[in-house]
């Protein structure tokens, strides 16, 4: 019996999170486990309505579940920053999550905005730290709105911090086994100090511990511009905070878009968040028209982080055949089905495939 925190959240968050968790039904049903939902309210009407953006207990609430299952964050009423920071930023911190996993596949049938390049070219994942760098929020101002003002954003790494992103990035490639290539993106020829730290505790452990992972570096610009135009080259890429949140957004496109575009905030062994990337995209609220499909590859990508190995892989046959045989486009409105028919069909699909 897993028991799961569904934070439905704002805009379209809900209906998504909806169709994630019928998907996760047909596979429970198919694969033989139990579970257990419990909704949570945190989100923009709560804040508008209460002021408060997250009980004091929060982080002590979500401990008691086995995953969460976020749908997405963003009120058009609410200045932006405040949901963001006071949500998916406090309870990244708060619950340690350490790992950002964002898996950049390409599936039949799904347009690229890259020239001759199909699944079989962009099929890589990317593992981002999620608890430090230039998002610890070290820094401030001084003299703040005169002509002299200064403002300063420091960028915190530790070697704690480096080490356990780097093994897990390590380990994660080794079990993917495909090409056993992890590549570090950084930026060593101006970031002198973070990523001299990075890139030695990388060569350190990896040659210590994972010989069998063949080691390659890549500054930042370098992997934006390899990503367009050979995506193939990559597996694993593994980097700090801030680049990972930028080449993820990447990722994105390269694969179809926000519509299909999924993401776990990971603290291995313990509670984790797997969420959509597109954001709540409030102008489709209630419509029907908006895409599920990153929603279920979420949902997907906990089922594998709980172990359900044989549900997920299911689950992610069951999103490619959708999507190559189903779908007319991956973009809102214009996907020849509805949300709910969408999720209609992965389930169907799993239940055949399984």
């Amino acid at each position: 019996m897993y028991k799961i925190a569904a934070l439905p959240g704002d805009g379209t968050g809900p209906e998504v999170t909806v169709e994630a968790i019928k998907v996760r039904g047909a596979a429970a049903e198919a694969f033989g486990f139990k579970y257990e939902i419990t909704d949570f309210d945190w989100g923009g009407d709560r804040y508008l309505a209460t002021g408060n953006v997250l009980p004091e207990d929060a982080a002590d609430q979500m401990r008691k579940f086995d995953a969460i299952l976020l749908g997405a964050i963003g009120h058009p009423d609410v200045k932006p920053g405040i949901l963001e920071k006071g949500i998916l930023l406090k309870l990244r911190f708060d619950l340690d999550l350490y790992i950002n996993l964002r898996p950049v596949k390409l599936y039949p049938g799904v347009e690229t905005p890259l020239a001759d390049k199909g699944p079989e070219q962009v099929d890589f994942v990317v593992v981002r730290e999620n608890t430090e760098g230039l998002y610890t929020g070290a820094g401030g101002f001084l003299k703040k709105n005169t002509p002299d003002e200064i403002a300063i954003q420091e960028s915190v790494n530790t070697r704690k911090g480096v080490d356990r992103c780097l093994r897990y990035a390590f380990e994660f490639t080794r079990k993917r086994d495909r090409e056993k290539t992890l590549t570090l993106c950084g930026k060593t020829n101006v970031l002198t100090f973070a990523f001299d730290l990075w890139e030695r505790a990388f060569n350190e452990i990896g040659e210590a511990e994972y010989p069998d992972i063949k080691r390659d570096y890549a500054h930042v610009d370098a992997t934006c511009m390899w990503m367009v135009k050979n995506p193939e080259w990559f597996d694993v890429i593994v980097t700090d905070n801030m680049f990972g949140d930028i080449i993820t957004d990447l990722g994105a496109m390269i694969q179809g878009g926000m519509g299909i575009a999924a993401g776990g905030n990971i603290h291995p062994g313990k509670v984790s968040m797997f969420e959509p990337i597109g954001g709540s995209a409030p102008k489709y609220t209630g419509q029907g028209v908006i895409n599920p499909m990153a929603a279920i590859a979420s949902m997907q990508m906990m089922l594998s982080e709980l172990g359900e190995d044989a549900a997920a892989a299911c689950v992610d046959k069951a999103i490619a055949y959708v999507a190559s045989e189903n779908l007319e486009s991956m973009a809102a409105g214009r996907m020849g089905h509805s949300t709910s028919g969408v999720g209609d069909l992965v389930a169907d699909a799993v239940a055949k495939l399984s």
